[in-house]
Order: structure tokens, then sequence, then C-alpha cells
């Protein structure tokens, strides 16, 4: 039995992956999903936080769905801060070994792991 948060924030990367190629169906989904909505609302500042922590890699060279999780990730990281920050990044690797590719779980954990680090860090 899955669990309904993790199928949650499956459906999520899931939409947030197909706008990456049709971003027409954005209203759309986004009244379907408020979480969706408000990621897209944030959606400057998020990958602003992907290009700081990530600089050798340009946004538009990441991969669509290390992408979307990624996106999905920092929203809850750094906007919606509903869960410990260990469950989402557990999250953010299980989806991208469920959906990315070898090397997806550890770029999103290295990504996340900086992130952390840095709020930390401004936190002090």
């Amino acid at each position: 039995m899955i669990d309904i948060r993790h199928q949650n924030r499956i459906n999520i990367v899931k939409k947030l992956f197909q706008l990456s190629f049709n971003k027409e169906s954005t209203k759309e989904l986004q009244k379907e999903n408020p979480i969706l909505k408000k990621i897209l609302e944030n959606e400057l500042p998020i990958e602003e936080t992907i290009t700081r922590h990530a600089s050798r890699y340009p946004i538009d060279k990441i991969s669509k769905i290390d992408l979307a999780i990624l996106k999905l990730s920092i929203y809850e990281l750094l906007f919606e801060k509903k869960n410990p920050p260990k469950v989402i990044i557990n999250e953010a690797i299980e989806l991208a070994k469920e959906y990315g590719n070898d090397r997806s779980y550890s770029f999103i954990n290295g990504v996340l792991g900086a992130i952390l680090k840095a709020e930390s860090n401004d936190d002090k």
C-alpha cells in the first residue's frame, strides 16, 4: 500500500514534468492541485535557488524529471515547511530513484543538502 503523501508527490512531479513540455495546460493543472499552484507561483525563486546551489548545471541542462523533483522538494523545504527536512530529502531521493536516471538521486541529494546547509547557516 503506497502512502497517500508519497502518491500526492508523485502526482505533482508528473504534472510539473508535463508542464515542462506544455505550458498551455498550466491553468487547468493549477485548478486541480493547490500545491502545484503554489509551486508555480514561486517558480522564479525556486529556480534561482536551484541555480545558486547547482551552479555547475544550468537549469536548461538539468533533466526535466530531476527539475520537477527539485521544484517540489525546494517548495516543501523553503516555502511550505510542514515536514522535517530529512523527510523531504528522503522523499525526493525515492522519487529520483523511481523516475530519474542512475545519477538523479545523488544529484538531487547534493543540491538539497547544499540548500539545507545554506538555510541552516542563514538561521545562525
